[in-house]
């Protein structure tokens, strides 16, 4: 990958661009649309939002405002856990669609797959959510589906009634925390990884080892934990609000970090702290 535009080719020949920018903690008003407008403007043309985020209104207006093609954006949603099974879905979707503005989504996720609300019977309630993404992607309202947070075993089940597969899996990919079982999984299913919270928690920062790369080449923290993600094959999305650093996450294209290096980061286990279990998640 060379620049912020170069993609990674889905399962169904949809271009996805490498880095797409983050929009989780943003809050919905002049914060998140200020982000969206600095990100665009930087060169983004993946944002990745979700209707849990509550800025999907701002993200809209960011977008239509930057005069920016629609077809040279890239734009992902998820659908959120109170809106599982066919109807509410399909519900889900249409609000999400309105929020933004739009009249598709490049990329629409299950955003987690055993919400409480539905956990005597998730199977079920995800069988019948995917039955209506495949609908609303078969009728051109989606460019591409997936899902997040779902380990091998909630794929598994998918899989049972699925007639298109997933074509993404957005899970938390961070130093020290590379989820191999899940990413084995994916990959022998031709599913791409989109690394959220690349950069962990604000612990990062504080992580001498990573203090001593950023040193050894010339980089912010933040720059070498995107890089890493890159060299491991990863979609980061980075999530910044202050303009500078948006600006700075994007110039990760003109270094490459060494293949110990790429190591030692991905064995700097639980410095970024543990990843939520999305079977007892309380939401």
């Amino acid at each position: 990958m060379k620049s912020l535009t170069d993609c990674y080719e889905l399962n169904n020949g949809v271009k996805i661009p490498c880095i797409g920018f983050g929009t989780w903690q943003a809050p919905d008003g002049q914060t998140a649309y200020e982000a969206v407008k600095a990100a665009l403007g930087a060169g983004y043309r993946h944002i990745d939002t979700a209707a849990a985020y509550g800025n999907e209104e701002s993200v809209g207006k960011a977008i239509a405002g930057s005069g920016i093609d629609r077809k040279e954006l890239f734009v992902t949603s998820k659908l959120w856990n109170e809106m599982h099974g066919y109807e509410n879905t399909l519900k889900g979707f249409d609000k999400t669609l309105k929020d933004l503005g739009l009249d598709y989504l490049d990329l629409y996720l299950i955003h987690w797959p055993n919400p409480i609300k539905y956990r005597e019977h998730w199977q079920e309630t995800n069988a019948g959510t995917w039955k209506a993404f495949e609908e609303l992607y078969r009728a051109g309202l989606i460019r591409a589906i997936g899902v997040s947070n779902f380990l091998p075993h909630h794929l598994e089940e998918i899989s049972k009634t699925a007639e298109v597969a997933p074509m993404v899996n957005q899970i938390r990919l961070c130093p020290g925390e590379t989820q191999p079982e899940v990413v084995k999984y994916c990959r022998s299913h031709n599913m791409l990884l989109e690394a959220y919270s690349p950069m962990g928690t604000g612990r990062i920062f504080e992580v001498p080892e990573m203090k001593t790369l950023a040193e050894k080449y010339g980089r912010s923290i933040a720059q070498i934990c995107i890089r890493w993600s890159l060299q491991m094959g990863y979609l980061p999305l980075p999530k910044s609000v202050t303009p500078a650093r948006i600006q700075e996450n994007t110039q990760v294209f003109d270094f490459e970090l060494s293949p110990e290096d790429v190591s030692l980061i991905a064995g700097l286990t639980e410095c970024c702290g543990p990843t939520r279990d999305p079977d007892t998640a309380p939401f």
